[in-house]
């Protein structure tokens, strides 16, 4: 099915051959044709129950007795500030916070890394805003765009300075953002005599490698130096899955049989290594699972290197313990940047999950939910899992998340692509909870470059942004700025962010 000179091409992109032709195998003979657009009857409204507002006043009531029995299970006190109403008891944001927070050593920190930021820094996909915003971003998107083609997102600039400078990188930030909250954890609540929020993550295998020798330059920097030498531990301390690359598809226009993509910027044999979709981490990240599970790690966060608003959240650790489900979602509502990624929805069933625009639902259909009265909460794709539900079911989650393909046309030609996405775990739970948070706060997000200069207030005045996207991006700009001078503890210092305890 491959000539010669392509599989050599294959091989030498570090893509898993065998692995592509079987889900190209899998394809031409149906098995993937009952994997089919999400029919959303509506979507789920806030109610407090299952889906939680985070929000000021919070008091989640639970009843008395499932209350102490969950907090015995975890060896937790009960926090001074639980309100006693007899036969319930109800829990304010600051009893929420002390269950979390006692609970940090027994939840760990996973990030996806994803593959390398060419599609990120793609000049076709940076125009999805239209020409005018991308000719308003073009000047910084041509200097930037360099630092970021090839390499690993994650080590590729979060922010840009307001002295045009590039920012610290999207990992660096959340590795700071750890050491931080654990050694606010020590000077509380003393040394637990284990690694405090401990790290995993899944990488690929054009980017393990990268991603390793710029975590042994950045144990050096003074960005997380210092506070790592505090902790007495070190700052890039991974359990790691690596994701194999496959090789992109025909495009559906050429019908099937589906075939390799062997036109990668128009030369002849020329492959285009792919990352199978962040859907593929339960099976990547199996082994690391079970290692923190074995280890007494209770709960795992999970979400994307490129979100600043991922971080673990003590508020929805303690209401993760306290429910009892099998995982936890954060969602936000959509706002116009908000093109990729998935949507709460509620089926014709009953049955609550995410639907990821495009691979899953239309964004016609989005549209139409909205014009109906419906406020979409979109994914930040960040969740929370319970490891005693999960890692007995790894096997069984890897086999079960749909595989989408779907049609591209970036600067490498016109392909498909097959993508399992993480968040379609939600409609094989039993059950999660839905947390409402805000967007500017937990969800700042980057699928493209031009996502990150709008964040960062490139064009903020500029008369080609539409007043919603201004509006948007100068929202987006002031929740960097809380985070980057919040729980990242940086200071800006004459026009760049630098380490609060450097500056």
């Amino acid at each position: 099915m491959v000539t010669d000179a392509l599989r050599r091409d294959m091989e030498s992109k570090g893509i898993d051959v065998a692995l592509t032709l079987s889900i190209l195998k899998d394809y031409n003979e149906g098995f993937y044709d009952d994997v089919r657009p999400v029919k959303a009857a509506g979507v789920p409204a806030v109610d407090n129950r299952t889906v939680i507002a985070l929000e000021k006043g919070l008091a989640y009531p639970i009843p008395a007795e499932e209350a102490r029995r969950r907090l015995a299970d975890l060896d937790l006190p009960l926090p001074a500030a639980a309100l006693d109403e007899g036969s319930k008891l109800r829990f304010p944001l600051a009893a929420l916070a002390e269950l979390g927070e006692r609970l940090l050593p027994r939840t760990a920190y996973g990030i996806l890394n994803g593959g390398s930021a060419t599609s990120y820094a793609d000049r076709k996909k940076n125009q999805a805003f239209g020409a005018d915003v991308f000719s308003a971003l073009e000047g910084p998107f041509e200097e930037l765009a360099p630092l970021c083609e090839g390499r690993p997102k994650g080590v590729t600039p979060a922010y840009i300075n307001p002295d045009g400078s590039p920012g610290a990188s999207f990992l660096q930030l959340k590795l700071r953002a750890r050491l931080l909250s654990a050694l606010a954890y020590r000077r509380r609540y003393g040394d637990p005599g284990r690694p405090i929020l401990p790290l995993f993550q899944m990488t690929s295998a054009a980017t393990d490698a990268e991603l390793a020798r710029a975590y042994e330059a950045y144990e050096e920097e003074e960005i997380l130096r210092p506070l790592a030498e505090a902790l007495g531990s070190p700052a890039c301390s991974f359990l790691t899955g690596i994701q194999p690359m496959i090789g992109a598809y025909s495009h559906s226009e050429t019908g099937r049989p589906k075939t390799v993509f062997d036109r990668a910027f128009g030369r002849a044999d020329s492959s285009l290594p792919l990352p199978g979709g962040h859907g593929q981490c339960f099976r990547v990240l199996a082994p690391a699972l079970r290692s923190l599970r074995e280890s007494g790690v209770r709960y795992a966060y999970l979400g994307n290197v490129d979100n600043l608003g991922y971080l673990p959240d003590p508020v929805e650790i303690g209401l993760a313990a306290l429910c009892g489900l099998p995982a936890a979602f954060d969602f936000s509502v959509r706002t116009p940047v908000d093109v990729k990624g998935g949507i709460l929805v509620e089926t014709a069933e009953g049955k609550r999950l995410v639907a990821d625009i495009g691979p899953a639902i239309p964004f016609a259909e989005v549209q139409r939910l909205e014009d109906s009265g419906s406020t979409i909460l979109f994914n930040c794709a960040t969740g929370l899992f319970d490891l005693d539900w999960l890692v007995p079911r790894l096997d069984e989650i890897g086999r079960g998340l749909p595989v989408r393909f779907t049609d591209q046309d970036k600067d490498a030609g016109r392909y498909s692509q097959a993508e399992q996405v993480t968040w379609e775990v939600t409609g094989i739970l039993p059950s999660f909870l839905a947390f409402a948070v805000n967007k500017y706060d937990r969800f700042i997000a980057a699928k493209m470059l031009a996502e990150t200069l709008l964040t960062s207030g490139v064009g903020a005045d500029d008369p080609r942004l539409p007043a919603d996207l201004a509006a948007t991006s100068s929202l987006l700009r002031a929740g960097l700025e809380w985070k980057l001078a919040g729980p990242y503890g940086m200071e800006l210092w004459d026009g760049r962010w630098t380490p609060r305890e450097t500056s």
